[in-house]
């Protein structure tokens, strides 16, 4: 009994506790995968994936690297917003609708995305990238963004 527990708690430790959204999106030959698992809006969090392609005139493999993950964080910005324009507010209106008459609005949901944090990076076999960005919602509210929840 104690060897099987023993077992089992050192493949926890070794290949860890991951769900299907944990997976990744690039396969062990560094290509991405066909399908991906998207997390979007959760409870405390909105999720969003960014995709960069890295620049092939580029000799440096690492300055590939870096412009790849640059070009897939503001890819991953901008799908968040196309999250956040979805959500509505109190008042019962979208985001969306209200940014268009609200510029003050727009400036601080803009400045909050920019504040999302990258959990996850990956690179393909061509130095492309792809990250998650995560954004707590009481950022959002912290912001004076008011959400139904």
């Amino acid at each position: 009994m104690k060897k099987a527990l023993a077992l089992v708690a050192l493949s926890v430790f070794i290949f860890g506790c991951k769900s299907a959204a944990d997976k990744g999106t690039v396969s062990s030959s560094g290509e991405i995968e066909k399908e991906w698992v998207e997390e979007g809006i959760t409870k405390n969090y909105i999720f969003a994936r960014g995709i960069g392609a890295a620049d092939q005139t580029l000799e440096n493999k690492t300055q590939k690297m870096a412009t790849s993950r640059n070009a897939s964080i503001v890819n991953g910005q901008y799908n968040m917003l196309s999250f956040i324009k979805g959500v509505n507010l109190e008042g019962g209106i979208t985001v969306e609708k209200a940014i268009e008459t609200d510029s003050v609005l727009a400036t601080k949901i803009d400045a909050v995305i920019k504040g999302a944090q990258v959990v996850r990076s990956e690179w393909t076999s061509d130095d492309g990238c792809i990250i998650v960005l995560r954004l707590p919602k009481r950022a959002l509210k912290e912001a004076g963004i008011k959400i139904v929840e």
